[in-house]
Protein backbone atom coordinates (compact mmCIF):
# COMPACT_ATOMS: atom_id res chain seq x y z
CA UNK A 1 0.00 0.00 0.00
CA UNK A 2 1.05 3.84 -0.81
CA UNK A 3 0.96 5.87 2.11
CA UNK A 4 1.37 9.70 2.02
CA UNK A 5 2.18 11.28 5.14
CA UNK A 6 1.28 14.68 5.87
CA UNK A 7 2.34 16.96 8.72
CA UNK A 8 5.68 15.09 9.20
CA UNK A 9 9.00 15.82 11.02
CA UNK A 10 11.94 14.00 11.23
CA UNK A 11 11.01 11.90 14.31
CA UNK A 12 8.09 11.16 12.38
CA UNK A 13 10.28 10.00 8.80
CA UNK A 14 12.58 7.91 11.03
CA UNK A 15 10.30 5.43 13.48
CA UNK A 16 8.24 5.28 10.54
CA UNK A 17 10.83 4.05 8.19
CA UNK A 18 12.74 1.75 10.99
CA UNK A 19 9.14 -0.07 11.54
CA UNK A 20 8.29 -0.44 8.07
CA UNK A 21 11.64 -2.35 7.38
CA UNK A 22 9.41 -5.58 7.06
CA UNK A 23 6.30 -4.49 5.40
CA UNK A 24 5.58 -3.78 1.81
CA UNK A 25 3.89 -0.33 2.41
CA UNK A 26 5.98 2.46 0.38
CA UNK A 27 6.36 5.73 2.24
CA UNK A 28 6.23 9.45 0.87
CA UNK A 29 6.74 12.16 3.71
CA UNK A 30 5.09 15.76 3.51
CA UNK A 31 6.26 18.25 6.00
CA UNK A 32 3.24 20.58 5.16
CA UNK A 33 -0.58 20.41 7.18
CA UNK A 34 -2.83 18.18 5.13
CA UNK A 35 -5.66 20.57 4.07
CA UNK A 36 -7.90 20.92 0.47
CA UNK A 37 -4.94 21.96 -1.44
CA UNK A 38 -2.17 19.83 -0.05
CA UNK A 39 -4.44 16.62 -0.27
CA UNK A 40 -4.26 16.57 -4.25
CA UNK A 41 -0.27 15.72 -3.80
CA UNK A 42 -1.44 12.24 -2.05
CA UNK A 43 -2.99 11.05 -5.72
CA UNK A 44 -1.66 7.31 -6.69
CA UNK A 45 -2.19 6.23 -2.81
CA UNK A 46 -3.98 4.13 -1.07
CA UNK A 47 -3.70 5.67 2.09
CA UNK A 48 -3.03 9.08 4.15
CA UNK A 49 -1.39 9.57 7.55
CA UNK A 50 -2.48 12.61 9.52
CA UNK A 51 -1.76 13.94 12.48
CA UNK A 52 -3.78 16.19 15.10
CA UNK A 53 -3.82 19.25 13.38
CA UNK A 54 -4.28 18.55 9.88
CA UNK A 55 -7.67 19.42 8.39
CA UNK A 56 -9.92 16.60 7.69
CA UNK A 57 -13.31 18.12 7.15
CA UNK A 58 -15.09 17.02 3.88
CA UNK A 59 -13.74 19.21 1.27
CA UNK A 60 -10.33 17.89 2.24
CA UNK A 61 -11.79 14.07 2.16
CA UNK A 62 -13.46 15.01 -1.46
CA UNK A 63 -10.43 15.66 -2.96
CA UNK A 64 -8.46 13.02 -1.30
CA UNK A 65 -11.28 10.55 -2.55
CA UNK A 66 -11.70 11.75 -5.86
CA UNK A 67 -7.53 11.42 -5.97
CA UNK A 68 -7.94 7.60 -4.96
CA UNK A 69 -7.58 7.51 -1.59
CA UNK A 70 -9.44 5.19 0.51
CA UNK A 71 -7.97 4.96 4.25
CA UNK A 72 -7.33 7.92 6.31
CA UNK A 73 -4.51 6.70 9.18
CA UNK A 74 -4.59 9.04 11.95
CA UNK A 75 -1.16 8.39 13.84
CA UNK A 76 -2.64 9.75 17.22
CA UNK A 77 -5.83 8.66 19.60
CA UNK A 78 -8.01 11.59 18.64
CA UNK A 79 -10.12 11.90 15.46
CA UNK A 80 -12.29 14.90 16.52
CA UNK A 81 -10.78 16.76 13.28
CA UNK A 82 -11.74 14.23 11.13
CA UNK A 83 -15.18 14.25 9.11
CA UNK A 84 -16.95 10.63 9.70
CA UNK A 85 -19.96 11.34 8.14
CA UNK A 86 -18.43 12.50 5.48
CA UNK A 87 -15.62 9.77 5.20
CA UNK A 88 -18.54 7.43 5.56
CA UNK A 89 -20.17 9.37 2.69
CA UNK A 90 -17.07 8.91 0.89
CA UNK A 91 -16.54 5.43 1.46
CA UNK A 92 -13.11 6.44 3.39
CA UNK A 93 -11.70 4.09 5.92
CA UNK A 94 -10.48 6.18 9.15
CA UNK A 95 -8.30 4.10 11.59
CA UNK A 96 -6.27 5.61 14.42
CA UNK A 97 -3.71 4.47 16.87
CA UNK A 98 -6.05 4.29 20.15
CA UNK A 99 -3.15 3.11 23.11
CA UNK A 100 0.59 3.83 22.30
CA UNK A 101 1.83 5.10 25.68
CA UNK A 102 -0.46 5.54 28.55
CA UNK A 103 2.82 6.29 30.37
CA UNK A 104 3.89 8.77 28.78
CA UNK A 105 1.13 11.09 28.81
CA UNK A 106 0.17 10.16 32.52
CA UNK A 107 3.82 11.03 33.11
CA UNK A 108 3.91 13.92 31.80
CA UNK A 109 0.73 15.41 33.57
CA UNK A 110 2.82 14.67 36.81
CA UNK A 111 5.46 16.57 35.22
CA UNK A 112 3.74 19.90 34.63
CA UNK A 113 2.17 19.62 38.20
CA UNK A 114 5.50 19.14 40.04
CA UNK A 115 7.14 22.05 37.56
CA UNK A 116 4.41 24.06 39.06
CA UNK A 117 3.93 23.17 42.06
CA UNK A 118 7.14 23.64 43.10
CA UNK A 119 8.47 26.58 40.54
CA UNK A 120 10.94 24.41 39.04
CA UNK A 121 11.26 26.31 35.80
CA UNK A 122 11.77 29.66 37.98
CA UNK A 123 14.38 27.77 40.73
CA UNK A 124 16.32 26.53 37.40
CA UNK A 125 16.64 29.90 35.46
CA UNK A 126 17.63 31.86 39.16
CA UNK A 127 20.26 29.49 40.03
CA UNK A 128 21.78 29.73 35.94
CA UNK A 129 22.01 33.38 37.06
CA UNK A 130 24.01 32.92 40.45
CA UNK A 131 19.92 33.99 42.26
CA UNK A 132 19.92 31.42 45.16
CA UNK A 133 17.00 33.76 46.85
CA UNK A 134 13.58 31.27 47.67
CA UNK A 135 11.23 33.83 47.37
CA UNK A 136 7.91 32.88 45.36
CA UNK A 137 8.87 29.50 45.21
CA UNK A 138 6.79 28.27 48.13
CA UNK A 139 4.91 25.09 47.20
CA UNK A 140 2.73 22.41 48.63
CA UNK A 141 2.83 18.74 49.59
CA UNK A 142 0.70 16.84 47.12
CA UNK A 143 0.27 14.02 49.76
CA UNK A 144 -3.24 13.72 51.06
CA UNK A 145 -4.76 15.97 48.64
CA UNK A 146 -7.71 15.66 46.50
CA UNK A 147 -7.22 14.72 42.91
CA UNK A 148 -10.35 14.98 40.10
CA UNK A 149 -9.67 13.03 37.14
CA UNK A 150 -11.95 13.29 34.64
CA UNK A 151 -11.82 11.03 31.72
CA UNK A 152 -10.65 6.89 33.01
CA UNK A 153 -9.82 6.11 30.18
CA UNK A 154 -5.90 3.99 29.73
CA UNK A 155 -4.29 7.54 30.60
CA UNK A 156 -6.72 8.70 32.88
CA UNK A 157 -6.07 5.09 34.82
CA UNK A 158 -2.63 5.53 34.86
CA UNK A 159 -2.82 9.08 35.99
CA UNK A 160 -4.65 7.16 38.97
CA UNK A 161 -2.17 5.01 39.51
CA UNK A 162 0.51 7.66 40.23
CA UNK A 163 -1.80 9.87 41.94
CA UNK A 164 -2.08 7.01 44.44
CA UNK A 165 1.15 6.44 44.80
CA UNK A 166 1.44 9.96 45.67
CA UNK A 167 -1.57 9.26 48.63
CA UNK A 168 -3.86 11.34 47.34
CA UNK A 169 -8.05 10.51 47.55
CA UNK A 170 -8.66 10.25 43.91
CA UNK A 171 -12.24 10.94 42.44
CA UNK A 172 -13.05 10.14 39.00
CA UNK A 173 -15.74 11.67 36.61
CA UNK A 174 -16.73 9.45 33.77
CA UNK A 175 -19.87 8.39 31.06
CA UNK A 176 -18.60 5.02 31.62
CA UNK A 177 -17.01 3.76 34.75
CA UNK A 178 -13.38 1.87 34.55
CA UNK A 179 -13.37 -0.95 36.81
CA UNK A 180 -9.29 -0.77 37.11
CA UNK A 181 -9.70 2.77 38.79
CA UNK A 182 -12.11 1.58 41.00
CA UNK A 183 -9.69 -1.21 41.50
CA UNK A 184 -7.26 1.63 42.30
CA UNK A 185 -9.29 3.12 45.29
CA UNK A 186 -10.79 5.65 42.90
CA UNK A 187 -14.17 7.02 43.72
CA UNK A 188 -16.52 7.99 40.91
CA UNK A 189 -18.71 11.25 41.67
CA UNK A 190 -20.64 13.73 39.68
CA UNK A 191 -19.24 15.97 37.83
CA UNK A 192 -20.27 19.29 40.39
CA UNK A 193 -19.16 16.64 42.95
CA UNK A 194 -15.60 16.65 41.71
CA UNK A 195 -15.17 19.96 40.69
CA UNK A 196 -16.07 21.31 44.51
CA UNK A 197 -13.99 19.06 46.23
CA UNK A 198 -10.54 18.72 44.33
CA UNK A 199 -7.54 20.84 44.92
CA UNK A 200 -6.38 19.07 41.17
CA UNK A 201 -8.23 18.69 38.83
CA UNK A 202 -7.05 16.86 35.43
CA UNK A 203 -8.41 16.44 32.11
CA UNK A 204 -8.06 13.08 30.39
CA UNK A 205 -11.20 12.81 28.27
CA UNK A 206 -11.57 12.72 23.88
CA UNK A 207 -12.80 15.92 22.56
CA UNK A 208 -16.40 15.59 21.25
CA UNK A 209 -19.14 18.07 21.15
CA UNK A 210 -20.63 17.27 24.21
CA UNK A 211 -17.06 18.19 26.17
CA UNK A 212 -16.15 20.98 23.96
CA UNK A 213 -15.82 24.10 26.59
CA UNK A 214 -16.06 21.09 29.50
CA UNK A 215 -14.09 23.42 32.00
CA UNK A 216 -15.82 27.00 31.45
CA UNK A 217 -16.74 29.54 33.49
CA UNK A 218 -19.33 27.83 35.28
CA UNK A 219 -17.66 24.96 35.93
CA UNK A 220 -14.60 27.15 37.56
CA UNK A 221 -16.87 28.51 39.91
CA UNK A 222 -17.69 25.42 41.39
CA UNK A 223 -13.95 24.68 41.86
CA UNK A 224 -11.72 25.31 45.01
CA UNK A 225 -10.06 28.82 45.45
CA UNK A 226 -7.04 27.91 44.20
CA UNK A 227 -7.06 25.03 42.37
CA UNK A 228 -4.48 23.48 40.10
CA UNK A 229 -5.95 22.63 36.54
CA UNK A 230 -4.24 20.37 34.11
CA UNK A 231 -5.09 19.32 30.53
CA UNK A 232 -2.79 16.86 28.62
CA UNK A 233 -5.83 15.93 26.40
CA UNK A 234 -7.59 18.11 23.71
CA UNK A 235 -7.31 22.32 23.83
CA UNK A 236 -11.21 22.66 23.49
CA UNK A 237 -11.73 20.79 26.41
CA UNK A 238 -11.17 24.47 28.14
CA UNK A 239 -12.67 27.87 27.78
CA UNK A 240 -9.45 29.38 28.08
CA UNK A 241 -11.32 33.33 27.96
CA UNK A 242 -12.31 31.64 30.81
CA UNK A 243 -9.30 30.47 32.41
CA UNK A 244 -7.55 33.61 32.12
CA UNK A 245 -10.67 34.73 34.40
CA UNK A 246 -10.24 32.11 36.76
CA UNK A 247 -6.49 32.86 37.09
CA UNK A 248 -6.61 36.09 37.54
CA UNK A 249 -9.17 36.26 39.94
CA UNK A 250 -7.44 33.51 42.03
CA UNK A 251 -9.66 30.58 41.42
CA UNK A 252 -7.09 28.73 39.46
CA UNK A 253 -4.29 28.78 41.54
CA UNK A 254 -1.88 26.86 38.87
CA UNK A 255 -2.52 25.99 35.15
CA UNK A 256 -0.49 23.44 33.83
CA UNK A 257 -1.46 22.25 29.15
CA UNK A 258 0.47 20.56 27.05
CA UNK A 259 -2.21 21.57 24.57
CA UNK A 260 -4.39 24.83 23.64
CA UNK A 261 -7.74 25.22 21.77
CA UNK A 262 -5.97 27.31 18.84
CA UNK A 263 -2.86 25.36 18.65
CA UNK A 264 -3.11 24.14 14.76
CA UNK A 265 -1.12 27.90 13.80
CA UNK A 266 1.28 27.63 16.71
CA UNK A 267 2.33 24.14 17.89
CA UNK A 268 5.31 21.80 16.08
CA UNK A 269 7.02 24.66 14.74
CA UNK A 270 9.64 26.98 15.73
CA UNK A 271 8.18 30.36 15.70
CA UNK A 272 10.40 31.89 17.88
CA UNK A 273 11.90 34.66 15.49
CA UNK A 274 8.24 35.45 15.19
CA UNK A 275 5.48 37.80 16.93
CA UNK A 276 3.54 36.74 18.54
CA UNK A 277 -0.48 36.63 16.60
CA UNK A 278 -2.46 34.99 19.18
CA UNK A 279 -3.38 37.59 21.87
CA UNK A 280 -4.55 35.42 24.41
CA UNK A 281 -1.84 32.82 24.01
CA UNK A 282 0.37 35.65 24.54
CA UNK A 283 -1.77 36.43 27.80
CA UNK A 284 -1.56 33.21 29.21
CA UNK A 285 2.31 33.50 28.79
CA UNK A 286 2.24 36.53 31.34
CA UNK A 287 0.88 34.50 34.71
CA UNK A 288 3.86 33.19 36.73
CA UNK A 289 1.44 30.16 37.72
CA UNK A 290 0.90 28.92 34.06
CA UNK A 291 3.34 26.31 32.62
CA UNK A 292 2.44 25.19 28.86
CA UNK A 293 4.43 22.68 26.99
CA UNK A 294 3.68 22.02 23.55
CA UNK A 295 1.82 18.84 23.15
CA UNK A 296 4.70 16.89 23.93
CA UNK A 297 2.79 14.51 26.43
CA UNK A 298 3.05 11.49 24.27
CA UNK A 299 6.56 12.13 23.19
CA UNK A 300 8.92 9.30 24.23
CA UNK A 301 10.51 6.55 21.91
CA UNK A 302 8.56 4.20 23.55
CA UNK A 303 5.14 5.64 22.28
CA UNK A 304 7.01 6.78 18.91
CA UNK A 305 7.77 2.97 18.23
CA UNK A 306 4.39 2.37 18.87
CA UNK A 307 2.68 4.94 16.87
CA UNK A 308 4.40 3.45 13.98
CA UNK A 309 3.74 0.09 14.44
CA UNK A 310 0.13 0.21 15.15
CA UNK A 311 -0.62 2.59 11.86
CA UNK A 312 1.33 -0.01 9.94
CA UNK A 313 -0.22 -2.58 11.14
CA UNK A 314 -3.95 -1.43 10.63
CA UNK A 315 -2.77 -0.55 7.24
CA UNK A 316 -2.10 -3.93 6.71
CA UNK A 317 -5.23 -5.37 8.18
CA UNK A 318 -7.01 -3.31 5.62
CA UNK A 319 -4.92 -3.75 2.46
CA UNK A 320 -5.66 -7.64 3.83
CA UNK A 321 -8.87 -7.08 3.97
CA UNK A 322 -9.87 -8.04 7.32
CA UNK A 323 -10.94 -6.37 10.17
CA UNK A 324 -9.14 -3.28 11.38
CA UNK A 325 -10.37 -3.18 15.25
CA UNK A 326 -8.90 0.31 14.99
CA UNK A 327 -10.93 1.28 13.31
CA UNK A 328 -13.55 4.99 13.73
CA UNK A 329 -16.70 5.57 12.79
CA UNK A 330 -19.52 8.56 12.69
CA UNK A 331 -22.22 7.59 15.41
CA UNK A 332 -25.42 8.15 14.34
Amino acid sequence: MQVTFFSTKSYDERYFTEECLECDHQLIFHEFKLNPDSAKLAAGSDAVCAFVNDQLDRATLEVLSGAGVRVVAMRCAGFNNVDLEAAADLNLQVVRVPAYSPYAVAEHTLGLLLALNRRLYRSYNRVREGNFSLQGLVGFDIHGLTVGIIGTGTIGVEVVRLFNGFGCKVLCFDVHENQRAIDLGADYVDMDTLLSQSDIVSLHCPLFQSTHHLIDSAAIAKMKHGVTLLNTSRGALIDTAAVIEGLKCGRIGNLGIDVYEEEDNLFFEDQSGEVMQDDVFARLLTFPNVMITGHQAFFTSNALIQIARTTLQNLTDIEKGGDCANQVKATK
